[in-house]
């Protein structure tokens, strides 16, 4: 049962993954392996392209956006370290373990939507509402086909 537990936080916030085919964030016709290979190899410009900022909107929202980065390369690289100690651990996982990997990861996982809500706040402030909730649902998006990336490749604790 306990393994089913961590099976469900490491796939925790990937319920909804759109069709390869389907358009992801700005130009239409975009498939998901599309935007993954923008988001990986120019993501400021994937999200510049979407987000059609006029000049003095950008003044505001590139520093915040930079901010924002920063702060979550470093929630990320806490759920990463989480899933390496799960896949080190997998051919010996004990209960013990298994519960530390869990509230790891979901202390992270809380750690992103904190940061989440509070840069939303913040964009709310330089950006149009419509901006800052578009901008919102880019990151969600990129997000998301990050995490769909990571949960294919884990296998469920045994």
């Amino acid at each position: 049962m306990r393994a089913v537990i961590l099976a469900a936080a490491l796939l925790a916030g990937i319920a909804t993954l759109p069709a390869a085919g389907q358009s992801q964030p700005g130009a239409s016709g975009q498939t998901a392996d599309s935007v993954r290979k923008e988001a990986r190899t120019d993501k400021r410009g994937l999200v510049e392209k979407n987000m059609q900022l006029t000049g003095d909107e950008a003044k505001r929202f590139w520093p915040l956006y930079d901010e924002y980065q920063q702060k979550l390369d470093k929630i990320v690289d806490r759920q990463n370290r989480v899933v390496l100690d799960y896949v080190n651990a997998e051919s010996t996982m004990t209960d013990a373990n298994a519960k530390r990997i869990a509230r790891d990861f979901l202390a992270a996982d809380t750690d992103e939507v904190k940061l989440r809500e509070r840069y939303f706040r913040k964009m709310q402030h330089v950006l149009p509402p419509k901006k800052a909730v578009r901008y919102m649902q880019i990151e969600n998006k990129l997000r998301t086909l990050q995490r769909y990336d990571i949960a294919e490749r884990i296998p469920l604790v045994r």
